[in-house]
């Protein structure tokens, strides 16, 4: 890859690969330092990607072991940052955000991790399996508890009244 293949597959993934590291980390300038070293491994390991159509899930395999060094070194500070100041995508209004996000940090984070990389990162079950290392039914059933977990967690009230009805 020459450096302006590099230079566009910066352009193109750097908002993605952002807010993935804010969903590990909870705090902005980690995962602005994730995101910058995740494209410095990347520069040096650029020789080592033979798919081009594998850029996406390359990368965020890369943030996720530099998150996890870093995770290692040292206990991290939570940054308690408002999710208005993010830049997302699709933005929630707000008290929605705020229940979306408690509700996210309610789960377990074997559930919301493949459920952030794949509403964020727009994976499917196989690459998110290749990123944890783990199988995809395996993938494909914390995706499901996942679901299952925020829709109790979501409305409890209306699946209390379901069952005894």
């Amino acid at each position: 890859m020459n450096e302006r293949g590099f230079e566009m597959m910066v352009k193109t993934y750097s908002s993605d690969l952002y807010r993935f590291a804010y969903w590990l980390c909870r705090n902005q300038w980690l995962a602005q330092d994730l995101v910058q070293d995740t494209f410095s491994a990347a520069w040096k390991a650029r020789g080592s990607l033979r798919d081009p159509s594998a850029e996406k899930p390359w990368l965020f395999s890369i943030l996720r072991n530099e998150y996890a060094r870093t995770f290692q070194r040292k206990r991290l500070d939570i940054d308690d940052i408002e999710l208005d100041e993010l830049p997302v995508s699709v933005p929630a209004q707000g008290q929605e955000r705020v229940e979306l996000e408690n509700l996210l940090l309610a789960l377990p984070e074997s559930y919301r991790e493949p459920l952030m990389l794949q509403v964020l990162g727009g994976f499917n079950g196989r690459e998110i399996a290749q990123m944890m290392g783990i199988s995809e039914p395996n993938v494909m059933v914390r995706l499901s508890r996942a679901r299952q977990a925020l829709r109790k967690l979501a409305v409890p009230e209306e699946a209390d009244d379901g069952k005894s009805a």
